[in-house]
This record gives structure tokens, C-alpha cells and sequence, in this order.
């Protein structure tokens, strides 16, 4: 395993375990109080940033292209054709 992809794997980690103990600690209510204190939050937003612009940069640096999520319900950028219209012209409906 090369540097670059035990770094990445290391980064990946890091910003699960993260994102668990957020989920973990966000009440379930926005009444109720947060266990972490405003310090401790803006903190870890700042970690999960610094994460995702290194793991950019990993991802630059070996080329890669850029990973985008997406959802199941966004329309596809693609156009299905069947095999047997290819090549063949709309028929004209004017009659």
C-alpha cells in the first residue's frame, strides 16, 4: 500500500469517526442544549474541512476524478437508445 492511499484511508477513518460522534451527540430536539460546547463544534467542522480539502488534494495529485454524491431520484445526464433506432428516421405524422 502506497503512502498516499494509507493517508487516505487514514483520512476516511478519521472523518467517519467523526461524523458518528456528531450523530451520536446531536440531541434529539434543537430545544434541548448540545452536550458540546460551541468551542468543541466549531472545532470539528473545522476538522471535517481540513479533511475533505486533503483528501481534494490526494485525489488531484493521483488524478483522480472528483467524487460527487448523488441521489437515486436525480435525472441521469444520459440518454438511453435502443439498438433497433439507430439509424432510423422519426416518421412524419402531417397526414
Amino acid at each position: 500500500m502506497t503512502d498516499s492511499s494509507k493517508e487516505r484511508e487514514i483520512l476516511v477513518v478519521m472523518r467517519k469517526v467523526l461524523a458518528q460522534i456528531i450523530k451520536d451527540t446531536t440531541p434529539p430536539s434543537r430545544a434541548m442544549k448540545h452536550p458540546l460546547s460551541d468551542q468543541t463544534i466549531q472545532d470539528v467542522r473545522q476538522c471535517l474541512g481540513l479533511i475533505s480539502l486533503r483528501e481534494r488534494e490526494l485525489a488531484d495529485i493521483a488524478g483522480v476524478a472528483q467524487e460527487r454524491p448523488y441521489y437515486s431520484d436525480d435525472k441521469s445526464s444520459s440518454t438511453v437508445v435502443p439498438l433497433g433506432r439507430i439509424g432510423k428516421t422519426a416518421k412524419k405524422t402531417d397526414e
